[in-house]
Order: structure tokens, then C-alpha cells, then sequence
């Protein structure tokens, strides 16, 4: 089992841990349900894991066992890998809730004062879910750099294609200029 795999079993299983990553992450595990049936040019397996509250969902591409990036969808047709694997997205997700934000250019000052003034509560809650996860969270530089990078390996492989009814159509990469 791959560290991945162990750490989406706890998720799973311990229902604190779970509950976190809903608020402050907007990591739902109980949203699995894409908006619309994708696939990947690669052809490498997509598993949805989990749905944020816009109706995105986070995939996990590739056939298990091995070191999987994971993809992000929302529900506009934009996409992007956003992590190698589970526990650096998870760690993203942890640290940095607004990590699309961070991709598209928006200052993390900015992002951090938002996110305070309609959630007091924030620092307190990503405090106890970066401690339950026992990690420890990039700088906001580190996770900017980080995400362009794997953001930038989503095309062509991991740009997704949904399945329409008599079509295919291509999803557009999330953070592009």
C-alpha cells in the first residue's frame, strides 16, 4: 500500500480528520460524483476522491499501487494536476485552501485576510488538521512554485476529456494566462 493509499484510508476512517479537510480544505470525500463522466488522452485511469463545494472534484490518475499526481476539475471545464500525489495535495489543501488562487496569480496576504474575515476560526482549524495529518506545510512560496510546476505537466496527458453526448470536448487548463 503506497503512502497515498494509507493516507486516503485514514481520511476515510477517522471521521475528525474528514471533517477538516471539509472546512478549511474544501476536501469533501463524500463528493465523488464528477459533474460529467472524463477521461484522460493518456488513457491513465482517472478515481475521483473527493468533490470541493463548487462542484469540482479531485481525481487520482493511474492505476493504484502506484505514485499517482492528482488532477483537479471544477465544474467550468477547467483543469489542472495540482499535486504529485495525495499527500502533497492534501498538504496543499491543508496549508492553503485557496490553492487555485494561489495558481492563478493572487497574493497569499490578500487570499489570507479573505478567508479570515469570513472565517475566524481558520488558523485554529488548519493548526488542527496540519497537526492530525502530521505534516508540515510548505512556504507560500514553496506552494506557489510547486503547484506551476505539476500545473505545468497537465498538458497534454492530464487535460481531460469529457464525454458528451454525441462528442468529446476538452477541458481547458486552469492558472493558463
Amino acid at each position: 500500500m503506497t503512502a497515498a493509499d494509507e493516507l486516503l484510508q485514514r481520511i476515510e476512517t477517522t471521521p475528525e480528520l474528514a471533517g477538516l479537510l471539509v472546512f478549511p480544505g474544501d476536501f469533501d470525500i463524500e463528493r465523488r460524483d464528477p459533474v460529467e463522466e472524463l477521461r484522460l488522452p493518456s488513457g491513465l485511469p482517472l478515481t475521483p476522491i473527493a468533490g470541493d463545494g463548487a462542484g469540482g472534484t479531485y481525481f487520482l490518475c493511474g492505476p493504484p499501487g502506484t505514485t499517482r499526481p492528482v488532477l483537479y476539475a471544477d465544474s467550468e471545464g477547467q483543469a489542472t494536476l495540482m499535486a504529485e500525489d495525495l499527500v502533497e495535495a492534501v498538504t496543499l489543501i491543508a496549508a492553503y485552501p485557496y490553492w487555485r488562487d494561489l495558481l492563478c496569480g493572487h497574493s497569499v496576504d490578500k487570499l489570507e485576510e479573505e478567508i479570515l474575515s469570513g472565517n475566524p476560526d481558520f488558523p485554529g482549524a488548519r493548526v488542527e488538521l496540519l497537526d492530525l495529518l502530521g505534516v508540515t506545510p510548505p512556504s507560500p512560496e514553496e506552494a506557489i512554485a510547486r503547484l506551476r510546476v505539476v500545473s505545468a505537466r497537465t498538458v497534454p496527458d492530464f487535460l481531460p476529456i469529457a464525454r458528451l453526448e454525441d462528442e468529446e470536448g476538452f477541458y481547458e487548463l486552469m492558472g493558463a494566462p
